[in-house]
C-alpha cells in the first residue's frame, strides 16, 4: 500500500500535475500545452517567460520595459486561438485561476511596490501614441451598452477581448486582481487614492475595468465556449449616408405607377452620375438608363422616348404652320 502511494506521488510530481486538482479539468493548463505544440507560440511564450523572470539586481526584480516588449510580441504575433485560451480560460478551482493570473508574469509586467493613481497612469499611457490608441480601442469596444443582449457594443465579444489583450505590454497593462475561480475582476495596477477633486472621474475610469459587464461577459462566454454564435464572423460595415437627391419636377397626378420613377431610382442614378460608381448590369442600371432617356410631354400623361417613331413630337412643323397663318393675316 505504501509502495502504491509512493508510485502515485512520483507520477504526479513527474508530470507536474497537482494530485488535488488533477481529477478536474484544468483548461488553463490545457491551453499552455496547446501553445507548446505550436512552434511560434512556444518560441514567443518561452521568450517572454525568460525575459520577465530574469532578475537584474537584488533591488530590481526584472527589466519591465523588455518584459513588456516581449509580451507585446507574443500577443501581437501569436494567433488568438492560442493566446485567448491562455488568457481567458475558464476555471473551477483556485489553482487553475492562479495559473490564469500568472499568464503574463504579473510580478514583473503588472505589479509594483506601490500602486500609482489611475489618472496619473492614464496620463502616462496617453503620452505614448500606441498605448493611447490601444486604450481608446478598449473604451470603444468594451464600453457597457445596455441596449444589447451581451452588454457589448454590437454584441461583439471578440472586439472587446481583442482590445483587452491589446493593452497587455503597456503601462496600462490589466490583469486579474486575484485567483478567484468564480468572480472575474480585472484592473490595471492602480488606485484612486490621492485623486482630490478628480476622485469621481478616477473611480469611473477604474470601474471601466473592475465593474464592466461587457468585459466580464466576454471573458466568461469565451471560457464557457458560448461566444461562438454571438460575435460577428465578418467585418462590420458602417452605414453610409445616401446621396443627396435634388428636387425634380413633380410628375402628373394621373401618371400610372408603372411609368413613374421612384426616389430610390433617382438616388441610384444620382450616385452613378455624380460619384462615377460602377454598377453591375442589373435592374438598377436599366432603370437609370430609362430615367436618363425618357421625357414627359408637358400637360399630358404620355411618356415618350427620343427617336421613338411616329409618336415623336415635331415642334418645327408647328412653327412653320404658325408663320404661314401670320403672313396671311398681315396681307
Amino acid at each position: 500500500m505504501i509502495l502504491a502511494n509512493a508510485f502515485c506521488l512520483f507520477f504526479f510530481l513527474g508530470t507536474g500535475a497537482d494530485p488535488v486538482v488533477s481529477a478536474k479539468s484544468n483548461h488553463c493548463l490545457d491551453a499552455a500545452k496547446a501553445c507548446n505544440l505550436n512552434d511560434n507560440c512556444k518560441k514567443l511564450r518561452s521568450s517572454y517567460i525568460s525575459i520577465c523572470n530574469r532578475e537584474i539586481s537584488p533591488t530590481e526584480r526584472c527589466n519591465r520595459r523588455k518584459c513588456h516588449k516581449a509580451l507585446r510580441q507574443f500577443f501581437d504575433r501569436v494567433p488568438s486561438e492560442y493566446t485567448y485560451r491562455m488568457l481567458f480560460c475558464s476555471c473551477q478551482d483556485q489553482a487553475c485561476a492562479e495559473r490564469r493570473r500568472q499568464t503574463i508574469l504579473p510580478s514583473c509586467s503588472y505589479e509594483d511596490k506601490e500602486k500609482p493613481n489611475c489618472l496619473d497612469l492614464r496620463g502616462v499611457c496617453r503620452t505614448d501614441h500606441l498605448c493611447r490608441s490601444r486604450l481608446a480601442d478598449f473604451h470603444a469596444n468594451c464600453r457597457a451598452s445596455y441596449q444589447t443582449v451581451t452588454s457589448c457594443p454590437a454584441d461583439n465579444y471578440q472586439a472587446c477581448l481583442g482590445s483587452y489583450a491589446g493593452m497587455i505590454g503597456f503601462d496600462m497593462t490589466p490583469n486579474y486582481v486575484d485567483s478567484s475561480p468564480t468572480g472575474i475582476v480585472v484592473s490595471p495596477w492602480c488606485s484612486c487614492r490621492g485623486s482630490g477633486n478628480m476622485e469621481e472621474e478616477c473611480e469611473k475610469f477604474l470601474r471601466d475595468f473592475t465593474e464592466n459587464p461587457c468585459l466580464r461577459n466576454a471573458i466568461q462566454a469565451f471560457g464557457n465556449g458560448t461566444d461562438v454564435n454571438v460575435s460577428p464572423k465578418g467585418p462590420s460595415f458602417q452605414a453610409t449616408q445616401a446621396p443627396r437627391v435634388e428636387k425634380t419636377p413633380s410628375l402628373p397626378d394621373d401618371l400610372s405607377d408603372s411609368t413613374s420613377l421612384g426616389t430610390s431610382v433617382i438616388t441610384t442614378c444620382t450616385s452613378v452620375q455624380e460619384q462615377g460608381l460602377k454598377v453591375n448590369n442589373s435592374k438598377e442600371l436599366s432603370m437609370c438608363f430609362t430615367e436618363l432617356t425618357t421625357n414627359i410631354i408637358p400637360g399630358s400623361n404620355k411618356v415618350i422616348k427620343p427617336n421613338s417613331g411616329p409618336s415623336r413630337a415635331r415642334p418645327s412643323a408647328a412653327l412653320t404652320g404658325l408663320s404661314v397663318l401670320m403672313l396671311k393675316l398681315a396681307l
